[in-house]
């Protein structure tokens, strides 16, 4: 890897007028809010949380060796994306990212079903949040308090993120501080002083294969790790609110995966060792065994102390995603790309935030929240496509790198992966195809539905977005730039005194 001198790089505004934009945003995120942002989107609180029981279930201790892999694979990804956005510093992520590499109709359906993905991630986060915000207040946990709590999460979010990008940045970071002491500090405390397991359980299956092979069932529970490292995409879903984007920007992507990934190791080990009944949670037996643990080793008062930090970063999580579904939504809209796109691209003279996005990101993750409500076997689908969404348009970004890589593209943005460029990406394209494979598999032993109900969900999403793409062609309406990687980076290293590079379209 190497960065560009100081005196090598373009001024914001200079870059920003490059790709064809002006800016509109207050540039008020520092590299910490930054990062704040992209992690408490992953949340390893929230993703240990919300799976650990699943995961233990399914394939037992050694299901956290999950977190490795997956960290790993994502670490390769987010390289990939780290030198894509310090070209391209602009709102929106994966839609101008695929846009700029590729063309419009590829951008239009990445988009489409990253959009969707977000949204019932949202979702999900808000209907888990519930369970615990109720918990702290002594609420019984039926499916009219989870629905109510579940909206009241999404409209407090959305009032926080209507004030504006300073107080996404404050919330964030308190978010982050909760996630730290909500992982990292229960865990060593979990680990140092409540440990009632040895570590040789982590390669113990505890019988989870049953009489067959354990590959099968460690295959199954990869979920573990797959739900919990995305969100670092979110850092550069707000590129156009943060202070030296092209620099910044891909040391935070980099920082959500490294401290996501010790975090959440910390925080699942810690809950095994410390599980006063692991085997009747491996066994099934224990479908929500995270406060009974608490207690256990907490006590009544603190296990409630914990809660409230649990809390703070369900709300900071829920915050995160709506902030980076409505940049998405705005870059989107901002280049004619969706129906009501002059109402959608709005951006609020007062807060200098895209509130009518927002608006769109909190009411339909709420409509869901209520379908959920009256069919409450959709969550666990819900948040298995939400996952597989995200990784296929994910795909679709590393893909379009490699293929610009292929046709001449040098990236040439401050930060640089120099030779190594084609290797990272490739690599990266291979791990991501496997998760997209692990994640797409059919369920086995329920109903035709149950089964395939992921894939029904993502093939509902894609044959949409295509239908709506060749009646409507909103493609045709949008004149914003597209497939221009080559051109701007000569554009680029001809502004800033480095070779200049003449490059035909094409």
């Amino acid at each position: 890897m190497s960065a560009t001198p100081p005196e090598a790089r373009l001024a914001d505004d200079e870059h920003l007028s490059v790709l064809g934009y002006e800016g509109k945003f207050d540039r008020s995120m520092s590299l910490w809010a930054n990062f704040a942002l992209g992690f408490t989107y992953l949340s390893p609180l929230v993703g240990v949380y919300s799976l650990l029981a699943l995961a233990l279930s399914t394939g037992g201790p050694p299901s956290i060796w999950w977190i490795v892999i997956v960290a790993c694979g994502q670490l390769l990804v987010s390289l990939v994306f780290g030198e894509v956005v310090s070209q391209y510093p602009i709102h929106g992520g994966v839609y101008p990212w695929a846009r700029r590499l590729w063309g419009r109709r590829y951008a239009w359906m990445a988009a489409w079903v990253y959009i969707w993905a977000m949204i019932v991630t949202i979702t999900s986060v808000a209907e888990f949040g519930a369970g615990f915000i109720t918990s702290l207040f002594g609420i019984e946990l039926t499916p009219e308090t989870t629905l109510f709590t579940g909206l009241g999460l999404l409209l407090f979010a959305l009032a926080i993120n209507f004030s504006g990008t300073k107080w996404l940045a404050r919330i964030a970071r308190i978010g982050l501080a909760a996630e730290l002491v909500g992982v990292i500090g229960l865990g060593l405390y979990l680990l140092l002083f409540q440990r009632k397991h040895e570590f040789s359980v982590f390669f113990d299956t505890m019988g989870t294969e049953g009489d067959g092979s354990y590959l099968p069932v460690f295959l199954a529970s990869a979920l573990a790790g797959l739900f919990l490292f995305y969100g670092f995409e979110a850092c550069g879903d707000v590129a156009e609110e943060v202070e030296d984007p092209a620099r910044r920007i891909p040391r935070a992507m980099m920082m959500t995966i490294f401290v996501g990934a010790v975090s959440a190791l910390f925080s699942f080990a810690g809950y095994v060792l410390a599980a006063p009944d692991l085997e009747g949670i491996v066994a099934g037996e224990i479908a929500d065994p995270i406060p009974a643990i608490l207690e256990s080793t907490l006590g009544t008062v603190g296990a409630k102390v914990f809660l409230v930090v649990t809390v703070l970063a369900f709300v900071s999580c829920v915050l995160s995603l709506q902030a980076a579904a409505s940049r998405l939504l705005y870059s989107f809209a901002r280049d004619g790309m969706l129906p009501g796109h002059t109402w959608l691209s709005k951006v609020s003279e007062r807060s200098k935030v895209p509130t009518n996005a927002l608006i769109v990101a909190c009411t339909v993750p709420a409509l869901i929240c209520v379908l959920i409500y009256f069919n409450d076997g959709l969550l666990v689908p819900v948040t298995s496509f939400a996952i597989l969404g995200i990784y296929v348009a994910f795909q679709m970004v590393v893909l379009a790198a490699l293929r610009q890589r292929f046709k001449g593209w040098k990236p040439a943005g401050p930060f640089s992966l120099g030779g190594l460029g084609v290797v990272v990406n490739v690599a990266a394209l291979a791990y991501g195809v496997f998760a997209i494979i692990l994640l797409a598999k059919p369920d086995s032993g329920g109903t035709f539905f149950q089964n395939y109900v992921v894939l029904i969900g993502l093939t509902v999403v894609l044959v949409s977005g295509l239908l709506y793409l060749f009646i409507a062609r909103p493609d045709r309406k949008s004149t914003a730039p597209e497939g221009d990687a080559r051109e701007v980076a000569a554009e680029i290293r001809r502004r800033t005194g480095r070779v200049e590079v003449q490059v035909p379209r094409g």
